[in-house]
């Protein structure tokens, strides 16, 4: 596919509210999830007109603004056609999201261009409601709705409203790709509004048959008896590709026409100056309409529009091209129903979705193609049904206005694909490993654009019989721009073994935060680097090694995770892996965490407690309370089907000859001979708790991030819960671990 130039037209950021969609992401949901976004509630006015459908697609929080982020007067507030307050809130965020500061645009040559067609508001607020002081006129004149944008951000470049009915927004795209391309415009504004405040225009609509009598809109079936209409406010951010951060999608061209005199009537739509609109378009561009892979079309649900627009789709896209297989279209109206003045902003932003999740959502209320259309009968055109893989980057819209306004235009994806980070990494393999090379690439990456929709990570060594670098892995995946949290999870006893610690040690970092752990220990006789480096499996037979040493490892792994600029959203430990969280946290400093650890080996060798056990169990723990012999504890909650035990050496080994013999999993934990987490180790805790006290002297509060396992949730806010003391370490050893709930 072509690559994006640096003076190639952009779309780099996009807000907006659409029925029963509070913003973008709420809308692509509902577009994927086949919502019906019309309804019939009553929350604008009482239906009393039987002739007028009550079904149409509304937005919702038209009472709000902030006034003062505006610089607007109250009563100046007040006395706004919502469609410009909306329409000001969204401009502001498009920019946004963009990535761009917009007061960095103050003064800049940055056009904006709405379409709209129709204001109830003014018409309630001139001869309804008629205010006393002048605000009606700013407040509401349909020129205003693009000004007040350009005040209002210090916007410097043409600014204007287009009407063309319901093509309005198409238009005003339009216009803003020919101000951009010839050099007046450095950026643009883009946007679409209408809002359904009474039932007037509906009654009109209705007299000339083009509303649905339902309320349903059925685009390209044959049931179809006209639309639903639609609130939508929706902006779009253009720039070139050089001054953009973000690219939705590059907006290749744009170009628009009108049918002129039609004896069929000015509102009839014309198969042939679409067609013409259409042929003109791909000529001038040198495209070749065979690869454009999915058409936006205008499609209301009408039966005049859809026949005379499918027709010059099927003639420019299938009957003069190359087409081997059925082109796909669709119309996002049949989920919102037709937005009229909006309806192409409605559609950018199917668009731009289909682009962001490489997939094209679906139609719905389509059961049966409309008849006596030869696209549908001889297999040419397809109505995309189902949410469909994209088989290309490119799609195109289309639209036409009640008055004969048309306009077409071209969206091609941004390009950033799979492909690309392994020709980068395929790249690397075919020359030496330069570790300069590499430094390059990384710099580059320190900070990124969440336009890059691919990511991936590579590891690479020399290969000395080549002489060329070898990637022993790789890893690439979609990413939406949706962050997970940030989980550090650390392991309790059990998860040591001989040499744990040896490769690690290769990690500055790392090798750092262990010689700390080694002195401080040095000073009690212990030898941390021998317990975590040396392939000897008795050092682990005492309790105290194990303890040092899966406790300093976890400080120096945190260590590793901070220098990288890693910062847990939450943290959560089994057992002793409780120290870990403690010392993530801030809790415990490196020194008082490995001293801790200390501590609790040697209140358990001082207590001489050896001929216990304990053993993992693939059952649920309610599931093990009806048959756990009576001398065993529950110790650990791990999971739906994982529970620790803890008990008598002789008896716990039976019981796990037991589970294995009817199938179940069972499994004895390494734990130099503790029954940790039972009744038996009350004696240890009594120690460990006069331990601690001379160690974590000033306690410090736990943050919210830390997910205790030392208690049920029911007591997290207790006061021994709320602090990271020498108590709730105590409770730690000798209480069941709550681990379950995560």
């Amino acid at each position: 596919m072509e690559e994006i130039r640096d003076d190639d037209i952009v779309i780099s950021g996009i807000s907006g509210r659409f029925p029963s969609s509070n913003n973008v992401r709420e809308f692509v949901e509902n577009l994927f999830n086949k919502v019906d976004m019309t309804d019939d509630d009553e929350s604008r006015w009482k239906h009393f007109h039987n002739d007028v459908p009550r079904r149409f697609g509304k937005i919702r929080n038209l009472e709000k603004f902030d006034a003062s982020f505006f610089s607007t007067l109250n009563k100046h507030a007040n006395w706004t056609d919502p469609q410009m307050r909306i329409l000001l809130e969204h401009a502001y965020e498009a920019i946004l999201d963009a990535g761009i500061s917009p007061q960095s645009l103050v003064g800049s040559k940055t056009g904006v261009f709405v379409g709209c067609s129709i204001s109830d508001a003014k018409d309630a607020f001139v001869h309804r409601y008629p205010p006393k002081d002048g605000y009606v006129v700013l407040g509401n004149a349909n020129f205003y709705l693009a000004n007040r944008i350009s005040y209002a951000l210090g916007l410097c470049g043409p600014s204007f409203t287009v009407d063309t009915a319901c093509s309005s927004s198409a238009y005003a795209l339009d216009c803003a790709f020919r101000y951009l391309e010839s050099g007046v415009c450095d950026a643009a504004l883009v946007g679409g509004s209408q809002l359904i405040l009474n039932c007037g225009l509906a009654t009109e609509y209705t007299k000339l048959g083009i509303l649905a009598n339902d309320g349903v809109c059925r685009p390209f079936d044959e049931n179809a008896t006209g639309f639903a209409r639609a609130d939508t406010i929706c902006m779009v951010f253009l720039q070139r590709h050089k001054d953009s951060k973000r690219v939705y999608a590059n907006l290749i061209y744009s170009l628009s026409n009108n049918d002129g005199f039609k004896k069929e009537g000015a509102s009839f739509p014309s198969k042939h100056l679409q067609q013409r609109l259409m042929e003109d378009f791909y000529k001038r561009i040198k495209f070749d309409p065979e690869d454009v892979n999915y058409v936006e079309a205008h499609a209301t649900g009408t039966k005049l529009g859809d026949p005379e627009e499918l027709s010059a789709i099927d003639a420019v896209f299938c009957k003069n091209s190359n087409r081997q297989k059925e082109l796909t279209i669709g119309s996002v109206k049949s989920n919102m129903g037709h937005a009229e003045a909006a309806a192409g902003m409605a559609s950018i932003a199917k668009i731009l979705m289909a682009f962001e999740n490489q997939k094209f959502p679906p139609n719905i209320n389509f059961t049966t193609p409309r008849a006596n259309i030869p696209a549908f009968e001889e297999k040419r055109v397809k109505v995309a049904t189902e949410a469909e893989k994209l088989q290309g980057q490119l799609i195109a819209m289309n639209s036409f206005g009640l008055g004969g306004g048309n306009s077409h235009a071209l969206f091609r994806g941004n390009g950033k694909r799979e492909k690309a980070i392994n020709t980068i990494f395929d790249d690397i393999t075919s020359r030496p490993l330069d570790a300069e090379h590499i430094a390059l690439l990384q710099n580059s990456q320190v900070q990124t654009t969440s336009a890059n929709t691919y990511r991936g990570f590579g590891i690479f060594i020399n290969d000395a019989s080549t002489g060329k670098a070898v990637c022993t892995q790789r890893d690439i995946q979609y990413f939406n721009g949706t962050r997970r949290p940030i989980v550090f999870c650390y392991s309790g006893i059990g998860s040591q073994w001989p040499t744990m610690g040896r490769d690690l040690m290769n990690l500055p970092v790392f090798a750092e935060s262990i010689e700390k752990s080694h002195q401080i220990l040095l000073q009690k006789g212990i030898d941390l680097k021998s317990i975590i480096t040396f392939e000897d499996k008795s050092i682990f037979n005492n309790v105290l090694h194990s303890y040092v040493g899966i406790v300093s490892i976890e400080i120096a792994l945190t260590d590793i995770l901070k220098s990288l600029g890693i910062e847990p959203d939450y943290i959560i430990g089994h057992s002793v892996g409780e120290l870990g969280c403690a010392y993530a946290d801030n809790c415990l400093t490196a020194e008082e965490t490995i001293l801790t650890a200390y501590a609790r080996g040697e209140a358990s060798n001082e207590s001489n407690i050896t001929d216990g056990a304990m053993a993992a169990i693939g059952l649920h723990y309610s599931d093990l309370e009806d048959v756990l012999p009576i001398d065993i504890d529950i110790a650990c909650h791990n999971g739906l089907d994982s529970t620790t035990i803890s008990g008598p050496a002789e008896s716990v080994k039976k019981f796990v000859e037991e589970m294995k013999e009817q199938r179940i999993f069972a499994k004895e934990v390494a734990c130099s001979g503790i029954p940790l987490h039972s009744r038996y180790i009350n004696e240890m805790g009594k120690k460990l708790y006069e331990k601690l006290q001379q160690i974590i002297t000033f306690p410090k509060v736990r943050s919210r991030k830390w997910l205790s396992s030392s208690f049920p949730e029911e007591l997290w806010n207790s006061e021994e819960a709320y602090f990271s003391s020498a108590a709730y370490h105590m409770r730690n050893l000798l209480n069941p671990v709550y681990f379950r709930s995560y």
